[in-house]
């Protein structure tokens, strides 16, 4: 039993507790249909445990490194048929909170049912967060463990000030870092065959010619 609900269950007021939080997600849940109601395409939104966050623009490092690895991504999905790859605005919407990770990857099994209106969306199979000062907390911390317990295969974490890859993938429901880089190669275990370089993620010369070999296979 998750030692969070053995806490709960061996304290002699459980019910009262229970009960306070009942109620106080039920709020919670009023405040997040409003925040449904009033999100506009413009703006890059979170709704993450009762509270909306509002992001600012990237910097430049970051843009490029999203970009870079969005566009190897991407292309390799359509070229093998292989789903949707999702970047910037995409709504994930969890049990209780909404994300828009920088990218994220749908299989092929639930992109068919997707359509070409839709604006909010299940768990991914394949997660990459790109830090900034003003998420790397939300994006080690809450996402973290969101993603995670929702069953999301594979997280990376990408610095574009360090130029590091995280790669976090799940075993029996728990992350584990697989691989922490700057270079080598780097391969997903969702997205079956696609293999980059590590610095094709930093680097417009490296990332040309691993679109080259993607595009060459």
């Amino acid at each position: 039993m998750h030692t969070l609900v053995e806490q709960i269950l061996a304290e002699p007021q459980a019910n009262l507790l229970m009960q306070q939080v009942q109620a106080a997600l039920a709020e919670e849940q009023q405040r997040r249909e409003r925040f449904y109601e009033e999100m506009t395409e413009t703006q890059k939104i979170e709704f993450i445990n009762g509270q909306i966050f509002m992001h600012s623009p990237v910097k430049k490092r970051h843009n490029k490194a999203g970009g870079l690895l969005y566009k190897l991504m991407d292309t390799y999905v359509d070229l093998h048929d292989l789903g949707f790859v999702g970047i910037e605005k995409i709504l994930i919407t969890l049990t209780r909170n909404d994300y828009e990770p920088d990218i994220c990857y749908f299989s092929k099994e639930q992109a068919q049912y997707f359509t070409e209106d839709q604006m909010k969306f299940p768990a991914p199979n394949w997660v990459v967060e790109v830090l900034s000062e003003s998420t790397k907390a939300n994006d080690r911390g809450i996402k973290f463990k969101d993603y995670e317990a929702h069953g999301i295969s594979e997280y990376w974490i990408i610095d574009p000030e360090k130029e590091v890859v995280e790669q976090y993938v799940l075993q029996d429901s728990t992350y584990e870092l697989l691989l922490k880089t700057r270079e080598g190669t780097i391969s997903s275990h969702p997205l079956s065959g696609f293999s980059i370089p590590v610095r094709a993620i930093f680097d417009r010369t490296e990332n040309l010619q691993a679109l080259k070999k993607i595009t060459a296979s």
